[in-house]
């Protein structure tokens, strides 16, 4: 019987919490955990090491003393991590995490190193000062770094001179687990007959939720749902209280309340402004619904997921106008929302389909772990 490849999956943190880069790690994980053997390395926001079994995935969350800078500060994670690398054939390292980069680099560790490519860091300038040979480091010592989609890679002013060793492999969806239905929204609406838009996200500075609900207030017939929570939510709420009769802060939803919220919206709003924002994975758990989508003309991925006059609007980032005039486009023609709803759905089957996306994912590590047999011979 051939034995499994042995992988390291190391990032910030793990499901319950809540983030797209989460659901990535939990996706690889429970997806590949019968064709490999997985073990994932991440810590706790706060609080002592943990180990224990998610969904048949071995998971270690190392003790922290809290979060800073949005990165958790953890001591126990530089010996759990040495440790781990001595077994691992391979080493997935999702960034940007400096503790795994430094990590990485004082473990020793001689073997295998692919790393994702989430974000750039675009906000902390003086952080980065700091961060940026190590993050350099990292880079040079990948062998393959993934990244999403090409505009990823043609953005990012550091893994751009790496082009020649990345790879493109999309975030994808089990579609099966889209099939959950309710009236979450429509429950809730003040205006029973108006259209209902939905923002889904953190509530931070570079999802462009002020630019939202300043356009917003130019939209008439809909109803705009946030789910999500974050340092600014104080903040927005007060700038929303002329509208606050239209404006629904829901909170942190279930993974099941998120999925009927998907379900019962009429179009999904994602108005980003900074580079931050490489893809959106929302996107596509609102196309798969059959939603269309409402994007913002970044530089990076976002635009080419959800595709302008296809699956939905794409406007220029930042523009209370632009947005405002595509909220109102949407509300008002529910034709429209229909052919760029079926068009959505059909791209998520055709181009995002997790079991196609996993298989990619499962042969890109299989290639490199052969590789690495095959120099050990030679050496």
């Amino acid at each position: 019987m051939k034995r499994k490849i042995k992988i390291l999956e190391v990032n910030k943190l793990y499901t319950p919490q809540i983030g797209g880069i989460e659901t990535i790690v939990q996706n690889i994980a429970e997806n590949l955990k019968h064709q490999a053997n997985i073990k994932v390395l991440v810590c706790q926001p706060k609080g002592k090491t943990v180990k224990e079994w998610v969904d048949g995935v071995f998971v270690i969350r190392c003790a922290s003393f809290g979060t800073v800078f949005s990165m958790p500060l953890s001591l126990c994670f530089f010996p759990y991590f040495r440790k781990l690398s001595k077994t691992a054939d391979l080493i997935h390292i999702h960034v940007p995490f400096p503790l795994a980069d430094l990590a990485c680099l004082l473990s020793g560790y001689q073997g295998k190193v692919i790393i994702s490519w989430h974000s750039d860091i675009v906000r902390q300038k003086k952080i980065l000062l700091v961060y940026k040979p190590l993050l350099n480091w990292l880079i040079r010592r990948a062998d393959c770094i993934v990244a999403a989609t090409q505009e990823q890679i043609d953005s990012s002013p550091f893994i751009r001179p790496y082009a020649e060793k990345c790879r493109i492999i999309p975030y994808g969806l089990n579609l099966e687990e889209y099939r959950i239905k309710g009236t979450i929204l429509t429950d809730r609406l003040n205006h029973k007959t108006y259209v209902k838009a939905l923002f889904v996200g953190r509530l931070v500075y570079y999802k462009g939720i002020g630019v939202l609900l300043q356009a917003m207030k130019r939209v008439e017939g809909c109803e705009l749902f946030l789910v999500g929570s974050g340092k600014k939510e104080k903040d927005w709420k007060a700038s929303a209280k002329e509208i606050k009769d239209r404006v629904h802060f829901l909170g942190a939803l279930s993974s099941e309340d998120l999925k009927k919220a998907f379900s019962d919206c009429d179009f999904l709003v994602l108005p980003s402004v900074e580079k931050s924002e490489s893809f959106g994975i929302v996107q596509l758990e609102a196309m798969a619904y059959g939603k269309p989508v409402i994007n913002t003309a970044l530089p990076t991925g976002v635009p080419s997921v959800s595709l302008d006059g296809i699956t939905g609007i794409t406007v220029k980032a930042g523009s209370e106008k632009e947005l405002a005039e595509a909220m109102q486009r949407l509300t008002d023609q529910k034709e429209l929302r229909e052919q760029y709803g079926a068009n959505a759905r059909k791209r998520v089957e055709n181009h995002f389909n997790n079991q196609m996306i996993m298989k990619q994912m499962l042969e890109l590590y299989q290639s490199f772990t052969e590789k690495e047999k095959r120099e050990g011979k030679e050496a």
